[in-house]
């Protein structure tokens, strides 16, 4: 089984500032109008979006590797 290196998990982290930015540069209203929405979400609705979304990439990171 091949290891994850951490120069691996920098490109990851430089993925998602990139795609973000290109978010925030592209569709600042969009974003300012999803961050306020996230403030009055419900605690148990972003936990189960928050879980949804790390087992969803740990599929991916897993299909991309094997």
């Amino acid at each position: 089984m091949k290891s994850i290196g951490y120069g691996d998990f920098l490109v990851g982290i430089g993925m998602v500032l990139v795609i973000e930015g290109l978010l925030f540069a592209a569709l600042p209203h969009g974003m300012r109008s999803a961050m306020k929405s996230v403030f009055s979400s419900p605690d148990n609705m972003l936990r189960v979006v928050g879980l949804v979304s790390a087992v969803l990439g740990l599929i991916l990171i897993w299909l991309v590797r094997h």
